[in-house]
């Protein structure tokens, strides 16, 4: 496990510093249980609190202690240890089991995000407005807004689209849009990510109205390459994403050759506002 600097490596809640380590392969932040239970309980031995804790959780059959893994950690003296580590959704689940006023905000929001997942099931368009509202309140623009509704749209046709091919969930969907953005960008998913110093962080959240267009541009042709393909294996539709994305990628060429401006640049969402201008092509 490669160590990483402090302001990395640490988070802080209440006060209190919590553990945590980033996991580059499965793109997940992993926290420090002991910090997390001590931040939570306020108990002056967190160790021995999830202990008990732990010992509770095996005995009531609970998945949570099985999901946890033994990550080295830095300790106060410096030295690295073996210590109990969590993902997010497994901290989480972990927070319901500690009765604590410190753990009560954590408990709410999950009953809030539960309660709005049931009233979107019913009803889509609220996620979609709610969605609309989200974005305008961290400052997008209402024409990003605009655009990034509508790649969500395209989005789910490609991925239908897929599925009717053969296509699996997961694995396979990633494996089809890393060939589209090659094709395009030039860049895998990851590399996109990097260039723009993003994590676990939402790439199309981070895309310029330029990004998103090329990107939307690339997944539409792919759709309707699809469609009139009509691809019978998984190869077969690794080569309809590559001729989907090459449409866009000349698209990007034919603008960079116009204008004189990189397409793909490092603006992520904080800086999507920026005045700088884009570098010029060497």
């Amino acid at each position: 496990m490669k160590k990483q600097s402090k302001n990395k490596a640490i988070a802080i809640f209440e006060g209190q510093k919590i553990r945590r380590y980033w996991d580059e392969e499965k793109e997940l932040w992993y926290f420090s249980v002991v910090d997390v239970v001590g931040a939570l309980s306020a108990s002056d031995n967190p160790r021995n609190y999830w202990k008990v804790l732990k010992s509770r959780l095996k005995q009531e059959g609970s998945e949570v202690v099985t999901k946890c893994n033994q990550l080295k950690m830095r300790a106060p003296d410096g030295k690295y240890y073996l210590t109990d580590a969590a993902d997010t959704e497994v901290i989480l689940r972990l927070i319901q089991s500690i009765p604590s006023p410190n753990a009560e905000p954590f408990k709410l929001w999950l009953a809030r995000v539960g309660y709005e997942r049931l009233e979107e099931t019913a009803d889509p368009e609220l996620a979609i407005n709610r969605a609309l509202k989200t974005y305008l309140q961290k400052g997008y623009s209402p024409e990003w807004v605009n655009q990034r509704l509508k790649s969500i749209e395209i989005r789910k046709a490609l991925t239908d689209e897929w599925e009717k091919r053969g296509a699996k969930e997961g694995l396979e969907f990633a494996i089809l849009t890393d060939e589209i953005s090659k094709a395009w960008a030039g860049l895998s998913t990851k590399e996109y990510k990097n260039l723009k110093g993003l994590k676990k962080e939402n790439l199309r959240d981070n895309m310029t109205n330029l990004d998103l267009v090329l990107n939307m541009l690339a997944e539409t042709a792919t759709t309707e390459i699809s469609q009139k393909r009509e691809p019978g294996d998984f190869e077969q539709n690794k080569q309809v994403a590559r001729e989907g994305g090459t449409v866009a990628g000349n698209a990007r060429k034919e603008i960079e050759s116009k204008t004189g401006n990189k397409a793909i640049t490092g603006k992520n969402a904080k800086s999507l506002h920026s005045k700088n201008e884009p570098k010029k092509l060497k």
